[in-house]
C-alpha cells in the first residue's frame, strides 16, 4: 500500500517560518497596544502558531484516502470524552463514519523558563493519552480499532535547551538516562517512552531557533522521534483507514 507524505519537508519548514512570524506579529502588536511587560507571553497568546504544523496533517489526510473525512479544528467540535474527566479538547480530531481515526496535539515552547514548562507539559501529555485510552477501552468511542493519537512539540533550540540540567532526587536515584539531560534530551526521551509504552501513535520534538523565520530550519534528535516517522506513521494509519471505508 503506497503512502502518500504530501511534501512534508518543505510544508515543515513553512509550518516553522509561520511560527516565529506569528510570535513576532504578537509581540510588536502587544508593544503597540502598550502592553510590552508581557515578554514571551504575547507571542504565546497569539494563537495560531501550530497552525502551519495542523495543515500538514489535513494534507496528508487528504492525500492519503480520505477526501471527506471529518477535519475538525474549531474549539467548538475538538472535544472528546474522557474517563477521569468529562471532557477533553484536542487540537485536531479526525473522524470517518463515525469513527475517530485521530486525535492530535501540537505544543511549542519557547524560553526561558524551560524547567517549569516541561514539567507541566509532560504531565498534560501523559494525563491526556492515559485518560483518552482508558476512555477507549470502556467505550467512549463505540466499538472500533485503535484511533491515531499524536503530540508533536517545537522546542526553541537555545543555550538552555541544550545545557546539562542537574536534578535533586534526595531519596532515589533519577533514572540514568535523565542525568544530566538537557531539556531538549529530556523531550527526546520522553517522546521516545510516550511511544514505547503505547500512550501516543507517535511523538516528536523538533528544535528550532528564532531566525529560522526566513529559512524554516529545524533539528531532530532521533529517528524515532522525527517528523519523518511521525507523518508516515500518520500517512499509514489513514490509509488503512481509508482501505477499510
Amino acid at each position: 500500500m503506497a503512502i502518500e507524505l504530501a511534501n512534508y519537508e518543505e510544508k515543515a519548514k513553512e509550518a516553522i517560518k509561520a511560527f516565529w512570524g506569528n510570535r513576532e506579529s504578537a509581540r510588536l502588536k502587544q508593544i503597540e497596544a502598550g502592553n510590552a511587560d508581557q515578554g514571551e507571553r504575547a507571542g504565546v497568546t497569539a494563537g495560531k502558531n501550530m497552525d502551519g504544523f495542523i495543515a500538514l496533517v489535513v494534507d496528508i489526510v487528504r492525500a492519503n484516502g480520505l477526501d471527506h473525512a471529518g477535519i475538525h479544528q474549531k474549539r467548538a467540535v475538538v472535544t472528546l470524552p474522557g474517563y477521569f474527566r468529562p471532557t477533553k479538547q484536542w487540537d485536531l480530531l479526525v473522524t470517518n463514519e463515525g469513527r475517530l481515526i485521530a486525535a492530535l496535539e501540537f505544543k511549542s515552547q519557547v524560553g526561558p523558563s524551560f524547567g517549569n514548562n516541561f514539567n507541566n507539559r509532560a504531565e498534560e501529555a501523559i494525563g491526556t493519552a492515559h485518560d483518552l485510552w482508558t476512555a477507549y477501552r470502556e467505550g467512549a468511542f463505540g466499538e472500533q480499532p485503535r484511533p491515531f493519537v499524536g503530540w508533536l512539540m517545537l522546542l526553541e533550540d537555545a543555550d538552555k535547551s541544550r545545557s546539562p540540567v542537574k536534578d535533586a532526587s534526595p531519596h532515589f536515584p533519577v533514572f540514568p538516562e535523565f542525568d544530566g539531560a538537557s531539556y531538549a534530551a529530556r523531550y527526546n526521551i520522553m517522546c521516545r517512552k510516550l511511544v514505547q509504552e503505547q500512550l501516543y501513535s507517535s511523538a516528536s520534538i523538533l528544535l528550532s531557533k528564532r531566525d529560522a523565520v526566513d529559512s524554516g530550519e529545524h533539528t531532530e534528535l532521533a529517528e524515532l522521534t522525527g517528523l519523518k516517522t511521525f507523518v508516515t506513521e500518520l500517512a499509514g494509519h489513514i490509509a488503512v483507514e481509508a482501505a477499510r471505508s
